[in-house]
């Protein structure tokens, strides 16, 4: 008998669409941590840190299905073929993505093919890089004073010939909300110039933020006028998020005021 028995070879199982968080390991959700450890095979996006894989079992299978905005991606219909036949030979599938699966994570088109396929599906949320990235620059998306809302929006529009619009950016322009931009580095300046031309106000603050929440971290602060410009000559890229609004004039508002603490507490330590 096979010890090792080839792991699609089984009959019905189901789908798990696990969110592995913005970068950080730590801000993985334990309900993922526990999924994790139910999977057979895991089909492991590019962004997901290797990191997370230490809560998946000794036995599971991992296959790398890298997509990443500008690079030579994994087909998604080979990706939807590999979770449907994993499923069907009765393994427990993990899907694993960064952020949450829900946002501009494909999730909803892969639910949508298990469902077509008659495959139990679930998802397992996890913290979205639009809400967890800006928050480790000290910028809150949403704030009483300065933002009434939120609005992400992605900077990649479909590259595959099927239907799927640009943003309309002028309109995002008036809408008074705190603009969080997925994927949009490739497309800064354009992203910025249309802004601007829709009437956001040139000095509008703004922000990149590159591997957010990883020990990588860089960010560029700015304008929206300057961002583009900016961003370019710290050779900042992808993967990336763009928080353009006045809740970015407080970033690094949070750690400025701790590292003011500490030194006061350290004066009085010395003086003592």
């Amino acid at each position: 008998m096979n010890p090792h028995p080839d792991p699609f070879t089984r009959s019905t199982g189901k789908v798990y669409l696990i969110g592995a968080g913005p970068g950080d390991p730590e801000l993985l959700t334990l309900k993922a941590v526990r999924v994790l450890g139910l999977c057979d095979v895991l089909l492991v996006d590019d962004l997901v840190d290797p990191a997370v894989l230490a809560h998946a079992r000794p036995d599971a299978r991992v296959v790398r299905v890298g997509k990443r905005g500008g690079c030579r991606s994994t087909p998604q219909a080979f990706i939807e073929r590999l979770m449907r036949r994993g499923a069907r030979a009765g393994l427990t599938v993990g899907r694993v993505k960064g952020g949450d699966p829900f946002v501009f994570g494909r999730g909803g088109e892969e639910m949508q093919a298990m469902g077509r396929a008659g495959i139990a599906c679930e998802v397992i949320s996890g913290l979205s890089s639009g809400i967890a990235v800006p928050a480790s620059l000290g910028v809150p998306v949403t704030h009483r004073d300065l933002a009434c809302g939120v609005t992400f929006v992605t900077g990649h529009a479909r590259a595959d010939g099927q239907p799927g619009r640009e943003p309309d950016w002028p309109a995002l322009a008036r809408c008074g909300t705190t603009l969080v931009v997925y994927m949009g580095m490739r497309t800064l300046d354009s992203i910025t110039r249309a802004l601007v031309d829709g009437g956001l106000p040139t000095g509008t603050p703004a922000c990149a933020i590159q591997n957010g929440t990883r020990g990588d971290q860089r960010s560029v602060l700015a304008t929206v006028a300057t961002l583009a410009m900016e961003v370019s000559a710290a050779g900042l890229g992808s993967p990336a998020i763009v928080v353009i609004g006045e809740v970015v004039r407080l970033a690094g508002a949070a750690s400025a005021l701790a590292s003011e603490l500490d030194l006061q507490r350290e004066g009085a330590r010395m003086s003592g």
